[in-house]
């Protein structure tokens, strides 16, 4: 006992020393050159009280939809920022009767705190153990919460380790931030950053979460719970540890009694106590968390496939993680919730989410000559991590996809046949029914190409475009040359398809050691398939294709995001790719009427367009892969473009037969673009386009009939 006296007395005498050392520091700056810190150390102080002082907490990222509705939160730490005024006076009376109730007697440090744990450490040797004010709770939670976000265990952790120099390091802070600080700063500071379990920092968002009220209408019984489990949120989890977290509770009334909360009339205060502490702790049963991330949030099912991909833009444009976690940003959006429930309900009805094996997704883009705006990215499954339930957690309307669009591409080749004058909309194009080409040869043999239907000897591209030859394109890819046609479709928006994946749709590596990409591969290998669409393909690449080519022939890429703001409403900057002028106008609208007749008369598409009651001008183009294993439809109005793809999205995909949509190992009779992914766009489109006036495609140019 005498030994832990000894000791105890020894770290009194340290405890006294450096209490001496941080009051010279504030009054006499000079100190810090006697050794006992570095300037860097000092600086390192100063910086951390600069910033506690500004308050700059982890805030809730929201994220909105076209009209500004939220439609997603992201955050590490779900925070309802408060002013003082907005925090009842029974929560400060609560926070200060259990942690520092001599918190407007001291500056910063509580010196007989101080003496009193360091007399204890003679006891139980504990000199580093209490004697914390609000102010250097404050200080630590800011460490560990704030610069320790990244980490929060390992900071908390170093935050609170027992040693002297750490109690040091926080008591300057201390004693700096009550200079540049009022008090009710300070404790509003502590109230917004204190960790109170279950995901709620602070007690606005604990409020919300365990009450499902606002800080301002606190009762004693609920401040006082808040104050119980304040840096103790999971040995007093109020649904984990219901008893332990009632106990500490009543122990905070008591306090808060003593401390005079409850008037001064001794026998009245006690029994509002006693009242008090009978209540039930009336926490609600169903936590009123925030949602968070795409899966979770708003109508996660239908708008996670859009957040996903909004989210892989805005750090490609720029916008950290970390902001996007934790700065409190405000992302407006482009998604439109009627373009979106009308793509997500006509993909199921045409696909149903369970179906093993088979998913259709859509995205739609608005065209436009500064910007093309995603509307809609959905598909048939929902969105989630629910495999069992036929659920995905990726982009897919968005990814390059390792199935093709199929004849899709046929309009490459038109495009690139134009611009070189091959021939024009109206111009006569070869349609043998069978083909033999010795321009890409197949295993040194020629390469025969044979048509799905039976046409006429020739007829007007416009003619092919709406019906489909396979002869008719591989000659007139043959007479363009295939890297003209690759060029193409890269223009026209095929950009990340192309030179962002490699042959099997995998994303390229940095070194590029997966490669070469898939553009490059159908050169180097002179593969004439190409406007036949066998490869990996994006559906947003192809809505944004058709949205190129109703625009006049303007490329921009498929933006998500209007703009975004910080915490403080100001504008941050995105690296987006500039808008451009992918092909001359005269060839895009051209190009346009060209792909006109796809939904009327005998057009691969017309059937179905017939069936939705589809009356408005439209370009269009069907595709069906080879196999029957994915079917695509790209289309467009001047006002909106989208494209559909059916494909067989599961580990052994096989023949897709239609009506009803199923696999069918085997099958000469495999489902075809018009059958399925055409539905779905214009039961999509038809919703989408109600109360537009109906506009007309522009006129073709002379030069290119």
């Amino acid at each position: 006992m005498f030994a832990a006296r000894a000791s105890g007395l020894v770290k009194l005498l340290g405890l006294c020393l450096t209490a001496g050392v941080l009051l010279a520091a504030m009054v006499f700056p000079f100190v810090g050159g006697l050794g006992l810190a570095s300037n860097r150390a000092a600086d390192t102080v100063d910086q951390t009280s600069g910033d506690l002082a500004k308050g700059e907490l982890p805030l809730v990222t929201t994220i909105q939809d076209m009209n500004g509705e939220p439609i997603a939160y992201l955050y590490d730490q779900y925070r309802v920022p408060l002013e003082s005024q907005q925090i009842s006076d029974t929560m400060k009376a609560a926070i200060l009767a259990i942690e520092d109730k001599r918190f407007y007697d001291h500056q910063g440090v509580d010196w007989q705190g101080i003496a009193r744990a360091a007399a204890k450490a003679g006891v139980d040797g504990g000199a580093t153990q209490g004697a914390s004010t609000l102010t250097q709770q404050y200080v630590k939670n800011y460490m560990a919460f704030v610069l320790g976000a990244d980490n929060e265990q390992a900071a908390w952790e170093k935050a609170t380790e027992a040693t002297i120099g750490r109690k040091m390091r926080e008591a300057r802070v201390a004693l700096q931030l009550e200079q540049q600080m009022t008090k009710e700063e300070i404790l509003t500071g502590y109230l917004n950053i204190v960790p109170l379990g279950n995901q709620t920092y602070g007690v606005g968002a604990a409020a919300k979460a365990y009450f499902k009220t606002t800080a301002d209408k606190l009762t004693v019984p609920q401040a006082a719970l808040l104050a119980a489990i304040a840096n103790r949120p999971s040995s007093l989890n109020p649904g984990a540890a219901p008893e332990k977290a009632l106990e500490r509770r009543n122990v905070v009334i008591d306090k808060m009694r003593e401390n005079g909360a409850f008037g001064t009339d001794q026998a009245e205060a006690e029994k509002k106590a006693e009242e008090y502490k009978a209540a039930p702790l009336g926490v609600v049963e169903d936590l009123q968390i925030l949602p968070k991330g795409c899966v979770g949030a708003g109508d996660g099912p239908i708008y996670g496939f859009f957040c996903s991909y909004l989210l892989d833009y805005l750090r490609q444009a720029g916008i950290t993680n970390k902001e996007l976690q934790r700065g409190g940003l405000t992302i407006k959006t482009t998604l439109d919730p009627k373009a979106t429930r009308a793509a997500k309900q006509s993909a199921e009805q045409q696909v149903p989410k369970t179906q093993d094996g088979i998913s259709n997704v859509m995205s739609v883009v608005e065209p436009g000559k500064d910007k093309h705006r995603v509307r809609a990215l959905v598909a048939s499954r929902d969105y989630g991590n629910k495999a069992e339930l036929g659920q995905v957690a990726r982009p897919v309307p968005a990814e390059v996809l390792p199935f093709g669009p199929g004849s899709v591409n046929k309009v490459f080749t038109a495009a690139a046949a134009l611009e070189k004058n091959i021939t024009g909309i109206d111009r006569s194009i070869d349609v043998p029914a069978v083909y033999y080409s010795r321009v890409y040869p197949n295993g040194g043999a020629p390469w025969k190409v044979e048509n799905a239907g039976k046409y006429g000897e020739k007829m007007t591209l416009t003619q092919a475009l709406a019906q489909s030859p396979n002869t008719g394109f591989v000659i007139l890819q043959e007479q363009t040359g295939l890297h003209s046609v690759v060029d193409m479709a890269y223009r026209l928006g095929m950009r990340e398809t192309l030179q962002g994946v490699n042959r099997a749709g995998e994303p390229l590596k940095s070194d590029k050691s997966n490669g070469p990409s898939q553009g490059d591969w159908t050169k180097q290998n002179n593969a004439g398939s190409y406007t036949l669409g066998p490869g990996a393909t994006s559906v947003l690449e192809l809505a944004n294709v058709a949205a190129t080519i109703v625009s006049s022939g303007t490329w921009c890429p498929p933006s998500p995001v209007e703009k975004v703001l910080d915490r403080y409403g100001k504008e941050m900057p995105l690296k987006e790719a500039r808008c451009e002028q992918a092909v001359e106008p005269d060839l895009a609208n051209s190009l346009a009427q060209g792909m006109s007749q796809d939904t009327t008369g005998s057009g691969t598409a017309a059937t179905a367009a017939s069936a939705s009651g589809w009356n408005r001008p439209a370009i269009g183009k069907t595709g069906t892969t080879e196999e029957h294993k994915s079917v695509a439809f790209m289309a467009a109005t001047p006002q909106y473009a989208g494209a559909v793809m059916t494909y067989a999205d599961g580990n052994r995909p096989e023949v897709i037969c239609a009506n009803p949509i199923r696999f069918c190992p085997g099958s000469s009779q495999g489902v075809f673009g018009g059958q399925v992914a055409a539905p779905t766009w214009f039961n999509a489109m038809k919703v989408i386009h109600e109360g537009l006036p109906v506009a007309p495609l522009p006129p073709a140019a002379a030069r290119y009939r």
